[in-house]
């Protein structure tokens, strides 16, 4: 079995609306093209190698000379090395870096894929964990492994991936007679395994949701803009000289997802990210970016809102234990005691109605949710998806702590999530936005108690309490109205 995938290429899966919304295609959000545009007056049939290796030419060959292969019946070794061999030295000339290594590349089919996808495992304390998160957004509910939901998700949109511990590249195809490979996809992991060359990966902290999307900024974003600039050239400068299969894989994909909350939430660094990354580009050109590496992103809210990254850092804060009668807090050894979703995750919890409903209930509107290239009805290839929103803007923080007792065998966990903000306003708005979320599920007030809800039946049935303080807000989550003040002592206090 292979190792956990941690730089992966994410198809754009059904991301405009439930089945059949407006606007599933994409386009550019601007006129912006004069990246693609430096090449043209290179373009050569053979040029003379060189006396040492220098961008654009890896293994005897330049990013614009054509290869004899013929990728319908898949590749064979030499074919393979040759388009890999190409493949790098296009993405040394786009992005101005020069290979250190040669990485393996190995193609599987979709099946192969989904069945490693599936084998996975996970301690219980983990899949324990990762439940409660997912049933904090109303997403995956307590009786559905969300392990398993993420695990399907990713066997259906996933394209390939880099894997940085046995420093090798995996391209997922479509075609299971004789698998082919997909340029654009080799290109980003490519990408990617030059990214872990120059600034190695190791360094990056992402032990948490947010924290893995805060980071994926810079890396999915840097990866993604590099993806849309080798795409923009095989259609252009390399007129059309790019090995892509006949099915797109977003074509024949795009059915497949379990669950769309989770890939709504791991979306964010690949439609924010690039945007993110093409304007310090624009600004300081590929220097620029390449010091991001040094000060990464520390929050989601740093690329959703980009005029924040350098500038406002998350709040430091804890959730204090005060859990009693058996509920215990769930640790670890090897990461955080918490866990955060940030910005990211939260705009995800407010989208999310609008797919499970197909479109009847819009907590945020999807016409705010939704970038529009100018003119079109076609979702922008950059930055196609707005993270942004009232409830969610002003996010300066947010850590959950799981709770556990003899019933958490049966996921009837307890949570309490702490969101800090930058005003009361702020936090004002987004519990407003959390209990609408609430009410969706079905959630009715409680007489008799403050601030405290109960959903009666379905897979998210509990009790909550929902508390604001200035710009603090807790929600403490529990299976009945009685544990409540359990797994929060104070929670829940009688009007």
């Amino acid at each position: 079995m292979r190792t956990t995938i941690a730089i992966a290429v994410v198809l754009m899966l059904v991301v405009a609306g439930c089945s059949q919304a407006p606007g599933t295609g994409t386009t550019d959000m601007d006129a912006n093209t004069t990246d693609a545009t430096t090449d043209r007056q290179d373009v050569v049939i053979k040029p003379d190698d060189p006396e040492s290796d220098v961008l654009g030419w890896e293994d005897g060959l330049w990013y614009n000379e054509t290869i004899d292969v013929t990728p319908e019946d898949g590749l064979n070794e030499t074919e393979l090395n040759q388009t890999v061999s190409r493949s790098m030295a296009r993405v040394e000339r786009i992005r101005e870096l020069e290979f250190e290594d040669r990485v393996s590349v190995e193609i599987v089919t979709r099946d192969e894929f989904r069945d490693e996808q599936s084998n996975s495992t996970t301690s219980d304390d983990s899949r324990l964990f990762d439940n409660a998160k997912y049933e904090s957004l109303f997403m995956i509910d307590e009786s559905t492994d969300s392990i398993a939901v993420q695990n399907n998700n990713s066997g259906a949109s996933v394209g390939g991936y880099y894997d940085p511990t046995n420093k090798e590249i995996v391209v997922v195809s479509e075609n299971t007679s004789t698998p082919q490979l997909d340029e654009i996809t080799l290109s980003q992991e490519l990408f990617h395994a030059l990214q872990d060359q120059k600034f190695n990966f190791s360094s990056f902290n992402q032990s948490t949701r947010e924290l893995h999307n805060a980071k994926d900024g810079i890396i999915e974003g840097d990866g993604n803009y590099v993806d849309y600039l080798y795409s923009q050239r095989c259609e252009d400068e390399w007129n059309g000289d790019c090995l892509t299969p006949e099915t797109p894989s977003s074509e024949s994909s795009s059915s497949g997802l379990a669950n769309i909350g989770p890939y709504l939430l791991n979306f964010q660094p690949y439609s924010d990210g690039p945007a993110f990354v093409r304007n310090i580009k624009n600004e300081g050109g590929w220097e620029a970016v390449n010091e991001v590496y040094e000060n990464s992103p520390e929050s989601t809210e740093q690329t959703i809102h980009p005029e924040k990254y350098g500038t406002d850092s998350p709040a430091e804060f804890g959730v204090e234990n005060r859990a009693s009668d058996g509920w215990e807090r769930l640790t670890f050894e090897d990461r955080p005691n918490y866990g955060s979703v940030g910005e990211a995750g939260m705009m995800a919890m407010f989208m999310y109605p609008y797919y499970d409903s197909e479109g009847q209930t819009q907590i945020v509107p999807a016409r705010n949710f939704f970038n529009r290239a100018a003119g079109t009805s076609q979702l922008s290839k950059i930055d196609p998806l707005n993270y942004n929103s009232t409830y969610s803007t002003g996010w300066d923080g947010d850590k959950l702590a799981v709770y556990t007792n003899d019933d958490a065998e049966t996921n009837e966990t307890g949570y309490v999530w702490k969101s800090v903000w930058d005003s009361e306003q702020d936090a004002s708005e987004f519990a407003e936005g959390y209990r609408e979320v609430l009410t969706y599920n079905g959630a009715k007030k409680l007489d008799g108690y403050e601030n405290t809800l109960r959903i009666s039946d379905g897979g998210f049935a509990d009790a909550f309490y929902v508390q604001q303080q200035g710009d603090t807000v807790v929600v403490v989550n529990a299976p009945s109205v009685s544990e409540l003040s359990n797994v929060r002592q104070g929670a829940a206090p009688e009007a």
